[in-house]
């Protein structure tokens, strides 16, 4: 049973739940790449994504970041600097779930490798990324990037 709120006494809160995702670009022979995954399960399966997951209870959004980018690239990333909240309630079908964007340094000669739940990781030309391809509000971030 969980606690009591000592103001109000209910027992049983209905929190969002936080994620973050990692953005990460690079410049080459002209061309600005962006470092995606494509997801290995649902929601959103098959479609790239941001490399990016849940907050753990207790760990802080900047450390988690650094955290689901190497779990799901292999890529190590430093300094990561909040770029976007997106929160909208239903945008996960699964809950409400509100996202972190950080914009992440990584090395640009970075070989990322598919890991925990991405079945692919890769440099993607940012012209090639469509909103058809990109899972649900991603498309927001890539628009910004290219502005």
């Amino acid at each position: 049973m969980a606690d009591a709120c000592h103001h109000c006494g209910r027992d049983s809160y209905r929190s969002p739940s936080v994620v973050v995702d990692a953005v990460a670009t690079r410049d080459v022979g002209g061309s600005r790449e962006v470092l995606l995954i494509r997801r290995g399960h649902e929601p959103c399966k098959g479609m790239l994504a941001f490399p990016g997951g849940f907050v753990d209870y207790g760990e802080d959004p900047e450390d988690a970041v650094i955290r689901e980018l190497e779990e799901e690239t292999g890529v190590i990333g430093t300094n990561p600097v909040p770029i976007a909240i997106h929160g909208e309630p239903t945008r996960d079908p699964r809950k409400h779930v509100i996202a972190l964007f950080y914009l992440v340094d990584v090395p640009p000669d970075s070989v990322p490798v598919a890991g925990d739940d991405a079945s692919e990781a890769y440099w993607v030309p940012l012209e090639e990324v469509t909103k058809e391809n990109i899972a649900g509000d991603h498309i927001l971030i890539i628009d910004k990037l290219r502005e």
